[in-house]
């Protein structure tokens, strides 16, 4: 690889940082081309991407940017993976690779939006809900006090409709017990 090509490769990796939510360092250990490829898919299906680089190269990468601390995380052999829309779906992704590729594949750490993560937290970030089952709630949340409205209204109706019903009903029985019979 000739200064151009590392230089290409190194504004490469600056541009994948700069757009990233997350960037991941996993550790590849054996992992077959067929995993790999598998891999690959399911992290760009989550909206992310997988990228095997030369550590030096990484580095250099990191430099001014918001995942600076990442460098740490840069020793012997790693990979990457970038998050760009939802990061909790990349990181899913991933850590379902990881448990099912029986350890050819760990975790290392990474950084949420430059925030650094241990491996542990990583493994947090996967079962938060996704971005759009948050929506999801946050919509429902919105709905609910609407609803709460409605029902309150609707019931004080009923309950003096009921009770409208009930007096009625009393009435009716005392007027046929005081009257008296005609024959």
């Amino acid at each position: 690889m000739n200064r151009t090509e590392k230089a290409e490769s190194v504004a490469e990796l600056q541009d994948r940082f700069q757009r990233a939510a997350v960037a991941l360092v996993t550790i590849p250990r054996g992992l077959t081309v067929a995993q790999v490829t598998q891999l690959r898919r399911r992290i760009r299906a989550a909206g992310g991407e997988y990228k095997v680089a030369k550590n030096t190269l990484v580095r250099l990468a990191l430099k001014e940017s918001t995942y600076a601390k990442l460098e740490e995380l840069m020793e012997g052999p790693t990979s990457l993976v970038f998050g760009y829309d939802d990061a909790v779906a990349v990181t899913k992704a991933l850590v379902a690779f990881a448990e099912e590729s029986n350890e050819a594949l760990s975790v290392k750490g990474g950084a949420l939006e430059g925030q650094p993560l241990a491996a542990a937290q990583v493994k947090a970030l996967a079962t938060m809900p996704s971005i759009d089952a948050l929506r999801a709630r946050v919509v429902g949340m919105a709905k609910a006090p609407g609803a709460r409205v409605v029902a309150t209204f609707r019931s004080p109706a009923s309950r003096i409709a009921g009770a409208i019903e009930a007096l009625v009903k009393h009435k009716q029985e005392e007027v046929g017990a005081a009257a008296p019979s005609g024959e």
